[in-house]
């Protein structure tokens, strides 16, 4: 089986600090801001050149909390009383086969603090 390394280029700043209080969809809480934090090796602004230009931006993530405790086939979804139960690809579980999750957020602006450059998104959904 095939098998891909990727490196990290940020990490998320989010406002949630448990998963318990974390939207189920991206933009259902407008006001939720964060920060996306770029790794030193990509805090040279010509990296994000011309981002501005966009409202919105796609996330890719790891769902670092469960990336180590394997995947389900099946899982209780919360919104479902947590009591159905349904395959992990038709929900929005964190247990999955591979742990990438996608998220679109608001692009609010990109900023330098402390050396760092981070974009200031707003819609978050992330831990």
């Amino acid at each position: 089986m095939a098998s891909y390394q990727f490196n990290v280029v940020g990490y998320v700043r989010s406002p949630y600090k448990q998963k318990f209080a974390i939207p189920r969809q991206p933009g259902l809480i407008p006001e939720a801001t964060g920060y996306l934090e770029l790794e030193p090796e990509y805090c040279d602004e010509a990296i994000v050149r011309g981002i501005d230009s966009f409202s919105h931006l796609w996330l890719l993530f790891i769902f670092h909390e469960t990336a180590d405790k394997g995947w389900s086939p099946m899982v209780r979804p919360p919104r479902l009383g947590g009591n159905a139960r349904k395959g992990v690809f038709a929900t929005r579980a964190t247990f999955r086969p591979n742990p990438v999750g996608l998220s679109v957020v608001k692009l609010e602006g990109i900023e330098r603090q402390n050396g760092k450059l981070r974009l200031k998104l707003s819609g978050i959904d992330l831990l």
